[in-house]
């Protein structure tokens, strides 16, 4: 699981960290900066898949011609906060890592460790307009980095003087003494997706890359579409697209498991007004598969006619319970098209996902409604992001560290504040904004 990111001169983040947890709540206002995060997300699952700079920030093709990749939002100057020459991502996070016993038996001990990743992307003086890597790191529990590109001197790697490459230190292992394994890569990519690539690296710092390629390769960004999610579906697919596209099919897969069947009727009963007892899979003469509802008194309902709130409901839980879940979602404006009265739904399906099945989502809402019946663990995880008035910076807080939060959650709502502009407030009065902006500073 991630536990933080921090954002430094990343778009309109100076240096900001989001505290994460299984379900972490963004709030903010318009252009405050929650598609930003939105953003370095994405860079950081682009890292995960093994995509070049190039890829990974401005778009990927495949060899016939297909969109794999969509580009980060943004021109090049853009992405990089303006006037500063590179961007820093750093990302915590729990992972598991595995080992024989001492003793060479058979047993083979897991062990989760905190893992912490770091790159620093900039302007490639070599190729005008290109991104390069400026610095990488990965670190584990113990006395050194797995690799660094920035050695402490007087380390001959921390001098980078190789236009070439990215030359990196390797923790030390077994008798070397001094240093550890100088390693040199292409800097057009991130050295983690090179690191196997490399011979003289060893198999376990090899096996720490790996786990942290896992936890940024595992991440998806949900759009959902109804027009999509209303589409038939090839028979077999079990995986859900980014809008919601194999819906029919993905929920047929879930649906041949009679427990997680009976546990989608049970969710879409108490979401809609509609008596589900069952659903139903028909094939059109193409051999597609589609969605219907069966009602108590036989009634037959198809996707066509449900509405949008259900449908977007039914591919969270496609998502959250089908199979070979991602590690992560990402929703934006979760509550889009629910209403109010059931987002007490959403929260508990993903609270109760989150605990049990081991995913985890990010969500960004405006809903006041939605902060109102979220659980105490999620409103430990829950930030508010805002501009501040005298920069064109955003700044990042949790909810549960402004004054009297929990406090004036229990007395009037979080909700209630969240409509009311308090948190953004509270952050402004607590850290002097408004001082400044009236001296001029």
């Amino acid at each position: 699981m991630i536990t933080s990111l921090r954002l430094i001169d990343f778009k309109n983040f100076a240096d900001e960290k989001l505290r994460m947890g299984p379900f972490t709540v963004v709030v903010g206002t318009n252009a405050s900066g929650k598609s930003n995060l939105r953003d370095a997300f994405r860079v950081l699952h682009g890292i995960g898949r093994g995509y070049s700079l190039a890829d990974a920030l401005g778009g990927r093709y495949g060899a016939g011609g297909q969109m794999e990749w969509n580009e980060v939002r943004g021109a090049f100057e853009e992405i990089i906060r303006f006037g500063r020459p590179a961007f820093e991502l750093q990302v915590e996070a729990d992972v598991e890592l595995g080992s024989f016993s001492a003793d060479f038996s058979s047993d083979f001990d897991v062990r989760r460790v905190e893992a912490r990743y770091s790159i620093e992307i900039g302007n490639d003086q070599q190729k005008p307009g290109t991104f390069r890597v400026v610095r990488e790191s990965l670190d584990l529990e113990g006395p050194e980095p797995i690799y660094t590109s920035n050695p402490l001197s007087p380390d001959p790697v921390g001098h980078q003087d190789d236009d070439e490459h990215l030359r990196l230190r390797m923790a030390k292992a077994g008798k070397q003494k001094k240093y550890g394994t100088p390693v040199a890569v292409r800097p057009d990519q991130p050295a983690l997706t090179q690191i196997q690539e490399q011979k003289k690296v060893r198999k376990s710092h090899k096996d720490a890359a790996v786990q942290m390629i896992e936890v940024l390769g595992s991440m998806r960004f949900l759009d959902l579409a109804p027009e999509s999610m209303r589409q038939p579906a090839f028979p077999g697919q079990t995986v859900l697209g980014d809008r919601g596209e194999n819906l029919p099919a993905v929920l047929k897969d879930i649906c041949a498991d009679p427990k997680r069947r009976e546990t989608l009727a049970e969710w879409t009963r108490e979401l809609t007004p509609m008596d589900v007892r069952d659903f139903e899979f028909p094939t059109d003469p193409n051999g597609k598969v589609h969605l219907a509802f069966r009602e108590s008194g036989s009634r037959a309902v198809s996707a066509d006619v449900a509405s949008d709130g259900t449908l977007r409901f039914l591919a969270m839980l496609a998502a959250l319970l089908g199979a070979s879940p991602a590690r992560l979602y990402f929703f934006e404006e979760i509550d889009n098209g629910i209403h109010p009265s059931r987002l007490r739904l959403l929260a508990d399906l993903i609270e109760r996902c989150t605990e049990t099945n081991g995913v985890q989502v990010v969500a960004t809402t405006h809903s006041p409604d939605l902060l109102s019946v979220i659980g105490d663990k999620t409103f430990d995880s829950t930030s508010v992001v805002c501009r501040r008035p005298d920069t064109d910076a955003a700044v990042v807080r949790p909810v549960a560290e402004l004054p009297d939060a929990e406090k004036l959650r229990e007395a009037q709502g979080l909700g209630r504040l969240h409509a009311s502009g308090w948190m953004e407030d509270a952050i402004f009065f607590t850290e002097g904004i408004e001082d400044e902006q009236e001296h001029g500073a």
